[in-house]
């Protein structure tokens, strides 16, 4: 396993271990299909805004999204619509009340926020019908753009909504007599009930809260799903509304837009830094994954990954990959340019928190493995690290070095914290042309 996935899914692994114990909450059983899931079944997924993936556990088994699927079909509308005359049907405000409750606005009708079911409902309801585009098809190949792959329908799931789904076709009938739903409740709620019954993996989640994170463009693929200022009036909605009557509490200790639902399913996005999602089908009386929401909550913890916190600058943290070979400092002789051949150069700058230290590992990973014998991180232009990056950068150069690469770090600050001493830990020096001489000199021995 690489330096960057190893950093990042260890963090992903102790958690799942850490929390899989937790036998707290219960399955969903108001569907009856959602019942028969697995109360054992824990996946985490954290897609970077690089499009790399990292997952744990049960991330790739199929569930149906649920009330996951508001935040992508409010998008679609937004889209479509724009802002103003979407807000004419739904409004944007939290209901502190539970997914289900009857929160319309007085004299208007309007429900409170597309997250609660009477908002949703009419939110799909504006996803505009036509014979060469039905509405319930436009619905599901947006969810599939914001996941980077077609999706479907889990048709045993979509029975027993209908079979059970009395309180919604209420709520439907219930805005419909107050003005502002614009098609029959009937085929709205039935449309409803075919988006929540749509099969996603946590992995597919992830994405497309990453899509959502990076601003409307997914990660995986570079396809446009939706405008950046769309994206941004969901993340807004779903950090204010997404987790119900717990949103204050979740944004006050969690501090990410998330957005949950009953079949187990969980998300959490970090505006240009990565999309997280959860798998656990035991929910607490929220109808939220008791597991998916202590284990998301203690990574932000340990990852430091709270949206009031200061992040580093995105996109510009790697500033240079290549082999000591390609410097412009590197000597005209072939036999020292073969040398220097098998150096790897990666240089940093700027403040580097968890986002930065992924985007580092990974281009570590990316510096030629298999041809190179050493590694040279250059952190010169680096202003700080932070606790958390860190223990990333160390234990990636220590896995790097256990895999038989030699390690040098060029860190004239100490940022990084390296103490002599350690056989495991990287030489530091002062200079890069000193620590690629060095390296190019040792790449003439065997590295056991």
């Amino acid at each position: 396993m690489s330096a960057a996935a190893d950093a990042v899914t260890d963090a992903l692994r102790e958690l799942r271990s850490r929390f899989a114990g937790v036998r707290d909450g219960a399955l969903a059983d108001y569907i009856p299909q959602l019942a028969v899931a697995d109360p054992e079944a824990f996946g985490l997924a954290l897609i970077s805004m690089d499009g790399h993936r990292y997952s744990t556990g049960e991330a790739d088994v199929p569930f149906t999204m649920q009330s996951v699927s508001k935040p992508f079909v409010y998008a679609l509308a937004l889209s479509v619509l724009g802002v103003d005359e979407v807000s004419r049907w739904v409004n944007a405000e939290p209901s502190g009340e539970a997914f289900n409750a009857i929160s319309l606005e007085p004299g208007t009708g309007r429900p409170d926020n597309a997250m609660v079911n009477a908002g949703a409902i009419v939110t799909t309801a504006l996803i505009p019908d036509a014979a060469d585009a039905p509405r319930f098809d436009r619905i599901l190949d947006c969810l599939g753009r914001f996941a980077g792959r077609q999706l479907d329908v889990d048709e045993a799931v979509y029975a027993s909504e209908v079979a059970t789904g009395d309180r919604n076709r209420a709520l439907a009938y219930l805005i419909r007599s107050a003005g502002p739903l614009p098609v029959d409740p009937v085929g709205a709620v039935e449309t409803y009930f075919r988006q929540c019954s749509v099969r996603v993996t946590a992995l597919d989640l992830a994405a497309m809260a990453a899509t959502l994170a990076n601003g409307g463009v997914n990660p995986l693929n570079g396809d446009v799903v939706v405008d950046e200022p769309v994206a941004a009036q969901v993340l807004a909605v779903m950090a204010t509304c997404g987790m119900y009557d717990g949103s204050g509490d979740w944004l006050l200790r969690v501090g990410l837009p998330a957005k949950s639902g009953v079949s187990g399913g969980l998300i959490a996005a970090g505006p240009a830094r990565f999309g997280l999602a959860a798998y656990s089908p035991l929910l607490d009386p929220s109808g939220t994954s008791v597991r998916g929401r202590i284990a998301l909550g203690a990574l932000s913890e340990r990852l430091g990954l709270h949206l009031m916190h200061n992040p580093a600058l995105a996109a510009s943290t790697v500033t240079l990959v290549t082999t000591a070979d390609d410097l412009p400092s590197a000597p005209t002789g072939e036999q020292e340019r073969a040398l220097r051949e098998r150096v790897a150069v990666v240089a940093a700058q700027g403040a580097i928190d968890f986002t930065a230290a992924e985007r580092v590992l990974y281009a570590l990973d990316e510096s030629r493995p298999d041809e190179t014998a050493s590694v040279v991180l250059d952190l010169r232009q680096v202003t700080g690290i932070d606790t958390v990056a860190r223990a990333m950068l160390r234990s990636g150069l220590a896995r790097l070095t256990e895999g038989g690469r030699r390690t040098a770090v060029v860190d004239p600050a100490g940022h990084l914290g390296v103490r002599g001493g350690d056989p495991a830990a990287p030489r530091r020096f002062s200079s890069r042309e000193e620590a690629v001489d060095r390296s190019a000199r040792d790449a003439e021995r065997p590295t056991t």
